[in-house]
């Protein structure tokens, strides 16, 4: 086992910090740190006025290298030692950056991003606080565990109130034909004069009842869709928060974004109106009143 640490720590020693492989025409820094060569150059391509050291952020007043020859050839006995091949297989399994082909080993609280090594030393990243992966992982683990309780209330809400709205069409179906059948047996006794009336009177509710149910089903499918988001993003914070630390921050902003601007749809009541049928005069019994009266007159023609 020490001599497996031993070689595990040579191996180190041996590895560049930006690329994670070998090193390769091996140079010094004025910090003392060492470097492929093609590596530094490209981390310092775009720079022009002081040089950062990617790992201790030392400034450098220039870019000469100085080629260290000496640890060149430990480099090259290193690779024909049979070292254990784990810190290759960690390598493969690193995300990469896209701008700097680098491995990420950062992440920018400010703007939410995983940086490599490079990207440290950006304009863009200048003075904003930099957590290493494994912290970073773990605040926002926390966070993301935080999102749960009050998402599964909200969840529940609107589990209540797609129930509810549920309760409402059954409702007010069962309130429309109540007045159906009350208009029918008032219908029943003057069917003659109100037929037209009849069809008119109905065809009103109908369309008032329809009207109700495309709001009620509109605002049901609201509630639905938000209550599938809830879930879904119960589910994905769920899942987020058993993932490695790469896998847990990559698009985090996103996530969070989410859960900080849900918004509930509000619940769309209604009032039936009630339908009501009012007679013409001569229907309130003043026929037959008049009738009670009647007598047969002769008028005098002058």
């Amino acid at each position: 086992m020490a001599f497996a640490a031993s070689l595990a720590d040579l191996q180190v020693q041996a590895t560049c910090p930006i690329c994670l492989d070998y090193l390769r025409d091996p140079v010094t820094i004025g910090c003392g740190h060492n470097f492929c060569h093609p590596c530094i150059q490209q981390c310092w391509e775009e720079l022009q006025d002081f040089f950062p050291c990617p790992i201790c952020l030392h400034h450098c007043l220039d870019r000469n290298f100085r080629r260290n020859t000496q640890l060149c050839h430990m480099t090259d006995i290193v690779k024909r030692l049979p070292i254990m091949r784990s810190k290759r297989k960690l390598k493969e399994k690193k995300l990469l950056c896209e701008k700097h082909h680098q491995i990420l080993a950062l992440f920018c609280e400010k703007d939410l991003e995983l940086l490599c090594l490079q990207c440290r030393i950006s304009p863009n990243h200048l003075g904003h606080h930099l957590m290493s992966i494994e912290q970073a992982a773990t605040s926002h683990r926390r966070k993301l565990k935080s999102y749960i309780e009050p998402l599964r209330k909200k969840f529940e809400e609107a589990q209540r109130r797609f129930e509810m709205q549920v309760s409402k069409l059954l409702e007010l179906k069962f309130k429309v034909e109540n007045q159906k059948s009350e208009l029918y047996s008032e219908f029943e006794h003057f069917l003659n004069f109100l037929e037209k009336e009849q069809g008119a009177s109905h065809n009103r509710i109908l369309n008032e009842e329809k009207g109700i149910v495309e709001k009620l089903t509109e605002n049901r499918r609201q509630i639905s869709d938000h209550r599938s988001t809830l879930n879904n993003l119960l589910s994905e914070i769920t899942e987020k928060c058993v993932q490695a630390d790469l896998d847990l921050l990559t698009g985090i902003g996103s996530i969070h974004n989410m859960c900080e601007n849900l918004k509930t749809p509000k619940v769309f009541s209604y009032e039936l109106k009630r339908e009501s049928f009012s007679l013409p005069p001569q229907y309130f019994g003043l026929v037959n009143m008049i009738s009670l009266f009647k007598e047969n007159l002769t008028l005098d023609p002058k």
